[in-house]
């Protein structure tokens, strides 16, 4: 099926759905054979569940009703066990750096398809901006495990994703101010829109949670410094797409959707997944978020006299979250917009940025010395060649240049 339609489907009941331990911690893929889109949708999906218990943790402390708590509790509980299953299934032999490459190879190919459906102007420039950085962080973590496990990243990827330069990470590091974006509409978007935006909050989100517990496990001190500096470009994104959310939506509203955006993804994974037994596990836990979204809505007729379908506006939502080669749409992307930035909620040229744009300093601030996202690509890297080429040096030039104009302008330090 091409579309998803949440009111057609039977749920699992609540007190069916808590786990044994075996029955919780399944035998994790083989990284040898596992089809990248498999590990991917693994990668997604744990940040999808990751990001519904610590919403509804962030929620339950602001809420009073007892009873709202109760069935709060009950719905975190089990998906704090769905997501241990998922994650569970990343094998203990693929290294961090392996698992890093899967999950830049999520954020770009996630970010395109959700961009390529996206029908809000504002959302979709949104998406394809951080689109070009994504894609450039995959790029450097590729060329760190060239360099530092000297392994091809293409194995991991399996060429379904092109590696090579974006925007360079150099220039992403921006002043907080320019994180600032608009947000949509709650009473004119598109469900669609809506389940986009909570999709790439939960797998930034989770992108970000994972360089900062996992990055300074790492032994090289370079790699270290790598997964710092992309990790801050990771709560910029966070930041940014965080915003694109109408603050107006209610609180039973937005749990509502987060429950509905759990149940697309289970059945978007489950259309395409590939392995047997691990489609079995998306297809038992859209079941799970099928009773979910009816138990929030039962609340939401309780205490807001309000339906979820008055939310939905539609009968199904379409088209699916599909992981799939998506080379054509990123070149472009970025052939049409490498050389974008943001200033006041707007992308523009940075050619045409003001000489005391925010960011300017900031980049003077963290990148003094060494830039690990450049340093990482070594004259010996079979990729360095691309890293020099003549549109992504001219952006780099072009923003340097900038910079050192506004601290020419800056007034003498007292």
């Amino acid at each position: 099926m091409a579309q998803f339609r949440p009111f057609e489907m039977e749920g699992m009941p609540i007190e069916e759905q808590f786990m044994s331990w075996d029955d919780m911690i399944k035998a994790p893929y083989d990284r040898t054979r596992v089809d990248p889109y498999t590990r991917t949708r693994v990668i997604l999906m744990n940040g999808i569940e990751n990001n519904a218990t610590l919403t509804s943790h962030a929620l339950h402390r602001i809420i009073a009703d007892p009873e709202v708590k109760r069935q709060m509790a009950q719905i975190r509980r089990a998906e704090s066990q769905q997501q241990q299953t998922v994650n569970w299934l990343n094998p203990p032999d693929q290294s961090i750096l392996e698992t890093t490459i899967a999950y830049e190879q999520v954020a770009v190919d996630l970010t395109a398809n959700l961009a390529k459906n996206e029908s809000e102007p504002y959302v979709k420039q949104t998406l394809d901006f951080a689109l070009l950085e994504d894609f450039d962080h995959l790029f450097r973590f590729g060329c760190l495990m060239e360099t530092f496990e000297g392994k091809d990243p293409d194995e991991i990827t399996k060429g379904m994703t092109e590696i090579k330069p974006g925007r360079p990470t150099v220039v992403e590091h921006r002043h907080p101010d320019d994180s600032m974006r608009k947000h949509y509409d709650k009473d004119t978007a598109d469900i669609k829109t809506k389940m986009n935006y909570l999709t790439i909050v939960s797998g930034e989100q989770q992108t970000e949670l994972y360089y900062k517990s996992h990055g300074f496990m790492v032994p090289d001190n370079l790699a270290k410094k790598l997964y710092a500096e992309i990790a801050e470009i990771e709560e910029q994104h966070v930041t940014q797409y965080g915003m694109l959310g109408d603050p107006r939506e209610s609180l039973f509203e937005k749990m509502a959707l987060l429950q509905l955006n759990e149940a697309y993804n289970y059945y978007s994974c489950a259309q395409t997944e590939t392995d047997p037994r691990i489609r079995s596990i998306w297809e038992s836990f859209l079941k799970m978020e099928i009773t979910h979204v009816q138990m929030v809505n039962d609340m939401m007729n309780r205490y807001e006299k309000r339906d979820i379908r008055d939310v939905v506006r539609a009968d199904a939502i379409e088209p699916l979250i599909v992981f799939e080669p998506n080379k054509d749409y990123v070149n472009s992307v970025l052939e049409a917009q490498i050389d974008l930035a943001p200033y006041n909620m707007e992308f523009v040229r940075m050619r045409d940025l003001p000489d005391d744009w925010a960011t300017f300093m900031y980049q003077r601030k963290v990148n003094a010395g060494s830039v690990p996202s450049e340093d990482v690509v070594v004259p010996e890297s079979r990729y360095a060649n691309l890293a020099g080429a003549s549109m992504y040096r001219k952006v780099k030039e072009e923003m340097a240049g900038r910079a050192m104009r506004e601290l020419r302008a800056a007034p003498p330090p007292r």
